[in-house]
């Protein structure tokens, strides 16, 4: 077997320092692999343990700064981490923050389908629980967000990450 020039075996699968398998290219800001000699954004790293209230806060800078991959990224954390009654939550937030990623990516389809169904796992969750503003998060509003949203990716909408994204505090 041959090597790249990046010292990498040709055919080899990329890993992780625990040996699991995980794509070393470089990402832009919208989390589509780049060359691997190409200059990326800076990863989320993984499996970091946060407080609600740190959690919305990263990924709300994150939205902002137009890279909701990596917003995506913190609210897995939170789903992963926290207790089980919230796991709806945050797995619906970070399907929020995927769909906005594929929307501004271009993929109409997979961008209204997440942000819809995003938007469906917060309503369920607030019907559940009776909490629409949980870590002060503007839930029926991010629900409105979403599903706008989604039409408008469907209606032919250019959409711009950073311009389009949510204030999870209030939209």
């Amino acid at each position: 077997m041959g090597s790249t020039p990046e010292g990498r075996r040709t055919g080899a699968r990329d890993r992780d320092s625990e040996g699991r398998a995980r794509n070393a290219r470089p990402r832009d800001g919208l989390g589509r692999p780049l060359p691997y000699d190409a200059q990326g954004v800076p990863r989320q790293p993984e499996g970091v343990v946060r407080t609600p209230e740190e959690t919305v806060a990263e990924a709300q800078a994150l939205l902002q700064a137009g890279r909701p991959f990596h917003a995506h990224e913190v609210f897995e954390d939170a789903w992963k981490s926290g207790p089980d009654e919230e796991r709806t939550l945050w797995r619906g937030l970070a399907q929020l923050a995927v769909g906005l990623t594929h929307a501004a990516r271009g993929n109409v389809t997979g961008g209204a389908r997440l942000l819809r169904r995003g938007a469906g796992a917060i309503e369920e969750w607030t019907a559940r629980t009776g909490r629409k503003r949980p870590y002060d998060l503007d839930l029926p509003g991010l629900a409105q967000w979403a599903r706008e949203l989604a039409g408008d990716v469907e209606g032919g909408a250019t959409v711009d990450a950073g311009a389009r994204a949510p204030g999870l505090r209030g939209v």
